[in-house]
């Protein structure tokens, strides 16, 4: 059986050619990451196999609408769960779907940096722009434009003479490389190396794989093959290749903020309290079903939330999710274990609290959940940030990292100890 390879990655030709295979091949496999999600028109196709589980309904419903398209055949998805956690989450993706929830449509809060943004463009469009004339050309989102552009005016990005606005020197240097195409896109866009065998492109790598210690020859595996690297041309950023018998190596940059949500978090408490999804479960399954909601007895309770300690490690339920449970962490940090990082199920806590000094914690911060500082180095990664007040630009990733609501649900919930 043929088998094709659908990712990011790969060469427009090589996705194309599994594009095609979708549209026109009877016996074949494509195999994909969440590319193929949207876009294209996918044919006939007989059966979706999910390798452990997407993060969210909406990515499930995209990938189960895949199949059953044609007369007298049923949409039909198997997952292949490939340890426990990728098991629970399936269960509890497919609990949510079965009462009918999806993902809202929420646009990210907050967006400073894209009126940062959008206010270089609008000089750049417009050549200059009075400084009375924001609110009329960006509407409610103009309300705090004026801090922003005193920033731009005082970093060289904006010049200003007699009330009028136009781009300076420091957004040139910065933006201004083919004709101002970083300042037309709002998202980033890890760099990377274009992978060529002769004249043929396969795809595109990670840069860190091309500068790695490694033992031997370089191997990269792209489009399903193994290649060794034989010439890196840095200042292009191109690589050239060979084919290889076997043993490349692949990395693919996974999104920072794609974690476990509030709504995912609480469906795979439901399944370990008891919930099962209205779906066909192997045996295996429903094994292994049984023993996950036996070990997670102590951490689980239809009250609330629940404390446990084991030696100096305790550990807070909230089967909240990551941006909830960092907002929680933030809120609480007199009790919470500074050194460690946010999980999506639970929140460390120090080895010393006590139930009263909990409580005295909880009580003092339940009207008033704080949100989560940002890592530094993260501010690399939001587009426009230097367009920003380092202030301005913080408080959008902290935006960007918390669940208010979350936290204020959790907060008021029943706490019980386990000790």
């Amino acid at each position: 059986m043929t088998t094709f390879l659908s990712h990011a990655s790969l060469s427009k030709d090589e996705r194309r050619r599994a594009e095609q295979a979708f549209a026109e091949s009877r016996d074949c496999v494509i195999v994909s990451t969440s590319t193929l999600e949207l876009g294209i028109d996918v044919g006939d196709l007989d059966r979706v196999v999910q390798i452990n589980a997407p993060r969210s309904v909406a990515s499930f419903l995209q990938r189960f609408g895949r199949a059953g398209r044609r007369a007298g055949t049923a949409r039909n998805c198997l997952f292949l769960a490939l340890d426990e956690p990728g098991f629970l989450q399936a269960a509890a993706l497919l609990l949510l779907w079965s009462h009918g929830w999806v993902e809202p449509v929420v646009p990210p809060p907050e967006p400073r940096h894209i009126l940062a943004q959008q206010i270089l463009a609008l000089c750049l469009q417009e050549h200059q722009v009075g400084s009375h004339l924001w609110a009329e050309w960006l509407g409610p989102f103009g309300a705090g434009a004026d801090r922003v552009v005193r920033h731009l005016v005082e970093r060289g990005f904006l010049d200003s003479d007699g009330g009028m606005h136009f781009i300076g020197p420091e957004a040139e240097k910065a933006f201004g490389y083919r004709h101002f195409m970083a300042l037309t896109s709002a998202f980033t866009a890890m760099p990377e190396f274009t992978v060529l065998s002769g004249r043929d492109e396969i795809g595109r790598t990670d840069p860190a794989l091309l500068t790695e210690q490694t033992d031997g020859p370089r191997i990269l595996l792209l489009a399903g093959r193994s290649w060794r690297v034989t010439w890196i041309d840095w200042k292009r950023r191109r690589c050239f290749v060979e084919p290889a018998d076997g043993g490349g190596k692949a990395r693919w940059t996974a999104p920072s903020l794609d974690r476990v949500s509030f709504a995912l978090a609480r469906a795979v408490r439901d399944v370990l309290l008891g919930a099962t999804p209205p779906v066909r479960l192997t045996r295996r399954a429903e094994t292994l079903l049984a023993a996950v909601r036996e070990s997670a007895v102590d951490t689980v309770h239809p009250g609330g939330t629940v404390i446990t300690r084991s030696g100096d490690d305790m550990r807070w339920w909230t089967w909240a999710g990551h941006r909830t449970n960092a907002t929680l962490k933030a809120t609480l940090s007199e009790v919470t274990d500074p050194g460690q990082r946010v999980e999506d199920f639970y929140v460390r806590l120090r080895a010393d609290l006590t139930p009263a000094l909990w409580q005295t914690a909880r009580d003092e911060s339940r009207a008033y959940p704080c949100l989560p500082s940002p890592d530094p180095k993260a501010l690399r990664g939001l587009k426009f940030n230097e367009a920003l007040p380092r202030s301005l630009a913080e408080a959008t990733l902290s935006a960007r990292l918390a669940d208010l609501r979350g936290a204020e649900i959790v907060l008021r919930e029943p706490c019980r100890f386990h000790l």
